[in-house]
């Protein structure tokens, strides 16, 4: 299936505003559609205790408290712009009982966080809402808090490669909003060209819905 890919057709003021909504039933969907591709990007992560690790985009929690759990003795730092989805996060991590953790309110373009801070970056779910022209500023900003050699795990809707995943895309199509403003992406060429070397790529359907898992290393200078 060779489809012209979408750009994203929500504003990041408005995606806020609908994070903030959703925040509500997010964990329902979470739990059905990307479940798997979270565990894998999880198990790609692969973090160690004692490192620096920065989940972008932690929405309710759902990785970064099992980050947590295995970097006991390490940094544990999360942000998400929407203060509905990060405040299901902060009451995840406070039932968990764990205290090795920073969530704030943040944006991905602007990282709060000093340059070469963190071995590994996680993100899950954030540029299939993300316009094509700002993706690379976002890659940018990864790069330069990541330390040399450091991992970044990115999961993201996938576009759709057959028939069968293009359900999701036609929905995005007729109605963004109804998809949260999600859209199928590609991130490998992105990544390539902007200091990272591709580890892992993986394709994950779990209830029809498409999900690409790519692992990557910061290796190349850049400015």
């Amino acid at each position: 299936m060779t489809t012209k890919p979408a750009d994203a057709r929500i504003s990041q003021a408005e995606i806020k505003v609908i994070y903030d909504r959703m925040s509500k039933f997010y964990n329902l969907w979470a739990r059905v559609a990307e479940s798997m591709a979270r565990q894998q990007a999880l198990e790609l992560a692969d973090v160690k205790d004692g490192q620096s690790v920065l989940e972008v985009a932690v929405g309710t929690g759902l990785a970064f408290e099992e980050m947590v759990k295995r970097n006991a003795h390490g940094r544990n730092a999360g942000l998400d712009i929407s203060e509905g989805m990060l405040s299901k996060a902060k009451q995840r991590l406070a039932r968990s009982g764990k205290a090795n953790y920073e969530l704030k309110l943040g944006s991905a373009f602007d990282l709060p966080y000093p340059r070469e801070s963190f071995d590994l970056l996680l993100n899950n779910y954030m540029f299939d809402l993300i316009p094509f022209e700002a993706m690379d500023r976002i890659l940018q900003e990864f790069w330069r808090v990541l330390k040399p050699g450091g991992s970044l795990v990115l999961a993201n809707m996938a576009a759709p490669t057959s028939w069968r995943d293009g359900f999701y895309e036609g929905v995005y199509h007729l109605a963004p909003r109804l998809m949260g403003g999600c859209r199928g992406v590609q991130m490998v060429a992105r990544l390539v060209s902007q200091g990272f070397q591709i580890e892992t790529q993986d394709y994950i359907r779990q209830f029809g819905f498409p999900s690409e898992v790519i692992s990557a290393k910061k290796v190349s200078p850049k400015g």
